[in-house]
Parts: structure tokens; C-alpha cells; sequence
């Protein structure tokens, strides 16, 4: 990891902001480290590393941020970060750092939230970009018994319905990511909403489809008083991924990740989105700006 730059993710907890009538809480659930290469696929090392560099094992910190929206009817979680349920192997390949210092929570995610001012009860809403095991395995949680739990309790989560059936459908180059005990026991007590589209969710928050690293995988949008905030999830890994060739190994259709990008970026600098990154260990979120043929962020440190 890097000595000379701040890691958020480990040292921010919360932060909060307003837009529009809404406020925003970027919750810095973690860490997780993945290999360098494969997160950025064919850009050279050489070139990646200025922005984020690797570790002796050629993993790079990656944040596991999720945002907190408080609406005027509802609170919404966007996406519920790595869970507690792997076991100590799974931690270690992956670096994972995302414990809960206070006993009473079974990970980072819940403990931030309770910082917020907030308990899991209260969470109306929970929006999954995906089912990827760093997206979504806090929708549940192991208790003290070793049961699998649903996180929150008094939510309807949501994903695309395309998704679901992607998560079910996997395939040697895709299971590892797709861990069933994230999302089956959501199912199972009725609380997961299969969308289809381009849809909103509660008055001001929408789902917005960005295929390519998944056919299904969705972006999500929250407006208010003329505002604009875009979680991006996997589409836009980090703000390192803002240039449109730079595109992860993971991606399992990086052609489609290319346009899905050329058409966000365009909208966002167009109509001054706030961009919010998933994965960015260092920035949280930024306006993009137009700079030469690319799109370069502003604000970052907002």
C-alpha cells in the first residue's frame, strides 16, 4: 500500500454531505485487496501503479464503500459491502479488513451505520448493483450460532431481475463471485424485489443499467433539488478507471463496459453529476470535469 496517501476506507468511517433535499453518508465499510492486473486488465503495470500501487503479493487496496441516503420518507442503502461470513482463508486471499471494533455489530458496514445515528432497522431499502460477493455479502450476516441472518430486517431490497438469473446461471469463469448465502435467505423471507429497466425505486432514487462487467449490473441515481449523485459500483471501479480503454480483467463483456462508460461519463459531465466510487481507496466522490479527449475529476476532496 501506499505510504505517501490516505486510505478512506480505513480511516474516514463517515462522511456526510448534503444534496439537494437529501443527505448522503459515503460509509467506508473496509478494505479488500485484488490483484493489480486484473483489476485494470490490459493497461500496462507500469501505468497503473502511478495511481494505485500494488503490494508485494500484486494486490492493490480497493475501498468497500457503500452510501447511506436519507430521503424525507425513506432510508436507502446502496449496496452492503463483504459481510462477515468468510472464513479466515477467503480473508487472507483477499486482504480483506473489515471487522467491527464493537462487539455488538457483526461487521464495519453495521457499526457506521450505527455512527450515523442510525440502526439495520431502520434501512427501508437496499439497493444491490450486483450479487458479487464484495456488493452484497452484508445483505446477510452469521450470528453468534452460526446462522445466516438477513441484515435488514425491515427492507425490501432490490436488484435486476437479469441479475438474479445471471446468479444462478454461473459458470466456471463466474462462480467464485456469486456466493449464494449473500442473497438466497433474502429471497427466502420475501424481502428481494426483482426490477427489470431503467427504474425508480422510492421518488428520487433510480436504478440506471450499466452492463459490461456483468450483463445485468446496474448503477444508481439519487436527484434531488436539481442534484445528482451517481453510484457507480463496478462500471467505474475507481476514479484510476476514468479513462474509457481502462477496464478490468473481471469484466465479463469489456466491450459493453466500454460504452456503458462512454455514455455515463457524457451525461455526467453534461449535467454535473457527483460520481460516487465503490472501490476508490482514496476518494470517496468528485464531479468530473471534461479535460482534452478524457474526463478528469474535480472536487474530490469534497
Amino acid at each position: 500500500m501506499t505510504e505517501t496517501r490516505e486510505i478512506a476506507a480505513l480511516s474516514a468511517g463517515v462522511r456526510s454531505r448534503t444534496l439537494g433535499d437529501f443527505t448522503i453518508h459515503a460509509i467506508e465499510a473496509g478494505l479488500q485487496r485484488l490483484d493489480g492486473g486484473a483489476m485494470f486488465g490490459v493497461v500496462p503495470k507500469p501505468l497503473w501503479e502511478r495511481r494505485i500501487p500494488a503490494d508485494a503479493r500484486n494486490r492493490i487496496p480497493l475501498g468497500l464503500r457503500c452510501l447511506l441516503v436519507e430521503t424525507r420518507d425513506e432510508l436507502v442503502l446502496i449496496e452492503t459491502g463483504l459481510g462477515n461470513k468468510e472464513n479466515e482463508k477467503f480473508l487472507d486471499i483477499y486482504g480483506v479488513e473489515n471487522a467491527s471494533s464493537d462487539a455488538r455489530y457483526p461487521d464495519r458496514l453495521q457499526e457506521l451505520i450505527a455512527q450515523a445515528g442510525f440502526s439495520a432497522a431502520d434501512v427501508g431499502v437496499v439497493i444491490d448493483t450486483h450479487l458479487h460477493f464484495d456488493h452484497a455479502g452484508g445483505n446477510t450476516y452469521r450470528d453468534a450460532e452460526g446462522q445466516v441472518r438477513v441484515s435488514f430486517p425491515n427492507a425490501r431490497y432490490f436488484v435486476q431481475k437479469g441479475e438474479w438469473e445471471w446468479a444462478h446461471t454461473t459458470n466456471e469463469r463466474t462462480s467464485a463471485s456469486y456466493l449464494p448465502d449473500n442473497y438466497a435467505p433474502v429471497m427466502a423471507v420475501g424481502r428481494m424485489n426483482l426490477v427489470e429497466g431503467d427504474v425508480e425505486i422510492v421518488p428520487g432514487i433510480s436504478v440506471y443499467r450499466t452492463p459490461g462487467h456483468c450483463p445485468h449490473h446496474q448503477s444508481v441515481l439519487v436527484r434531488s433539488g436539481g442534484e445528482t449523485a451517481c453510484f457507480l459500483a463496478d462500471v467505474i471501479p475507481t476514479f484510476a478507471h476514468l479513462p474509457l480503454p481502462w477496464i478490468m480483467g473481471y469484466d465479463v463483456e469489456p466491450l459493453v463496459t466500454l460504452e456503458s462508460k462512454r455514455a455515463l461519463l457524457g451525461r455526467a459531465v453534461d449535467e454535473r453529476w457527483l460520481l460516487v466510487s465503490t472501490h476508490d481507496p482514496f476518494t470517496a466522490w468528485g464531479t468530473p470535469v471534461a479535460e482534452g479527449k478524457g474526463v478528469r475529476l474535480d472536487d474530490a476532496s469534497a
